[in-house]
């Protein structure tokens, strides 16, 4: 007898559980948990996954997809049955449920010697975390009847370049790595439906709670760890492990002569006084910002399918930028560009950038590395702005180097990034009163934005459009403030 979706399993639910229990026991007993409230960047990943799931389907011309929701198991499979006798070269959906896994296959395809099972992913690659998903409805097909010699994992193709989409998709076979898993799959079934009849799993923490994916309920297990823990010690590596293993859990409590990496000594010698410390070398990195100094950031969305010429899936584009100009006696010019509509963006970003940093004699960018790749996508996409953009590239210096080797706050907390650094060493300036306040709510934001602006009404459009606006805004404001502030410190040291 097959159970209901509510109890039961499905093959999302016996990869959670794989991963651990507990957490399944959580996914299915506490289904309106905060953790599991969706964010704009969990909602980008799931319409990216619908979208690249309808783009699979139009491959398989004839196909029948089975409708109806999760609690239509019954329905679901008898729809599926009708297909499958009905001829149906490719079924979409198809639904079956044997020893209370309910799984429903992403496409069955009809092939000369059986079926072949398709699970579809929105990745470039086949992941290891993929084949026990296959494995599992491998599984209840087979017991369900089914002939299903084949099975694959169809994910985009990494060669895939806008306007052709003809090779959007990559099918690799993965039949004999999900094969290799079958024998254990009936036993993995039995030790997860126990794990739900019963109460909450005792599991100890470990890298499962990250592997192959963060888990949403990551601080349920893992206790809060105090103020300038070893870990976060700049990259220190397993030595974290070896001193809280001798008993030495905060920075404070590190005996004399522990030998650490030059960062990770000065941000402890920092940490034990309290104070800021400040490497002599300052005032001389500081000294390659040849004034007018331009700040520069960019907004990226990564559309898993492409939609602009010469794109591919997954390539970063530069759709929004904010660029402060601090010029003689403390002047400040702002530019900002936010793109609109799915049309392509790159020609005006590039125009606008060239625009802003006119003048310049350094451009400035917190890790620029990704800023670089920016503006070398902008001159291969923009053949007329080519030249210029090399300019700013050539102007390019990346102001993270320049903190990391020559200042350390205790408020750091080990990380280098624009949003612990500008905070600590520039009181007041932080992001806890923007709507939008990290990137990877940006790039989801912007990606609907732009490329689906018609599911958005216009008031809502120009709220989020300010919200942006704001966030790109307050990261280059951060770097003028904060290259101010390594200016002073570099005076008193």
């Amino acid at each position: 007898m097959t159970r209901s979706p509510g109890t039961g399993l499905s093959k999302s639910r016996f990869c959670q559980g794989l991963q651990c229990p507990k957490q399944l026991w959580w996914r299915v007993h506490e289904p309106g948990a905060p953790e599991l409230a969706v964010d704009p960047a969990l909602q980008a990943v799931f319409d990216r996954g619908h979208r690249v799931g309808e783009l699979a389907r139009a491959r398989f011309p004839g196909g029948v997809l089975v409708e109806g929701d999760h609690r239509q198991v019954k329905e679901r499979i008898e729809r599926t049955r009708r297909a499958v006798a009905g001829g149906a070269p490719a079924i979409f959906e198809a639904s079956f449920a044997a020893d209370d896994v309910f799984v429903a296959v992403d496409v069955l395809e009809r092939g000369r010697r059986g079926w072949i099972l398709s699970e579809v992913k929105s990745t470039l690659d086949v992941k290891e975390a993929h084949l026990p998903d296959v494995a599992v409805q491998l599984h209840v097909l087979r017991a369900a009847g089914l002939d299903v010699p084949r099975a694959e994992v169809m994910h985009l193709d990494r060669e895939c370049r806008f306007p052709d989409l003809s090779n959007l998709f990559a099918r690799d076979d993965v039949t004999g790595e999900a094969e290799a898993l079958l024998p254990a799959v009936p036993g993995q079934i039995r030790g997860l439906l126990a794990a739900l009849a019963g109460p909450l799993p005792r599991v100890a923490t470990g890298d499962h709670c990250t592997d192959p994916y963060e888990c949403p309920f990551l601080a349920r297990c893992w206790r809060a760890l105090p103020p300038h823990h070893v870990s976060t010690l700049y990259r220190i590596g397993r030595l974290a492990k070896a001193l809280v293993a001798d008993g030495i859990e905060t920075i404070p409590d590190l005996p004399d002569g522990v030998a650490l990496p030059v960062i990770a000594a000065r941000q402890a010698r920092s940490v034990r006084s309290g104070e800021v410390v400040v490497e002599p070398g300052l005032a001389r990195a500081l000294a390659r910002l040849e004034a007018p100094v331009a700040f520069l950031d960019f907004e990226t969305i990564m559309p898993a399918v492409p939609v602009w010429d010469g794109c591919h899936p997954y390539e970063q584009v530069a759709v929004q930028l904010s660029c402060h100009v601090a010029g003689p006696g403390g002047r400040l010019e702002h530019h900002q560009l936010l793109a609109e509509g799915p049309g392509d963006p790159r020609a005006a970003v590039a125009e606008a950038v060239v625009r802003a940093c006119a003048g310049a004699g350094t451009v400035v960018a917190y890790n620029a590395g990704f800023e670089r790749r920016c503006l070398e996508h902008l001159a291969a996409a923009v053949p007329g702005r080519r030249e210029a953009l090399g300019e700013v590239v050539r102007r390019l210096v990346d102001l993270l180097p320049i903190v990391r080797d020559h200042v350390y706050h205790p408020g750091f907390g080990g990380s280098f990034g624009l949003k612990r650094v500008a905070p600590a060493l520039c009181p007041g300036l932080d992001y806890g009163d923007l709507d939008i306040g990290e990137g990877g709510t940006a790039s989801a934001v912007l990606e609907g934005l732009l490329l689906r602006e018609d599911a958005l009404p216009p008031a809502e459009r120009a709220r989020l459009r300010g919200q942006l606006l704001a966030y790109c805004e307050r990261d280059t404001l951060a770097m003028v403030r904060l290259v101010e502030r390594l200016r002073e410190l570099a005076r008193r040291s």
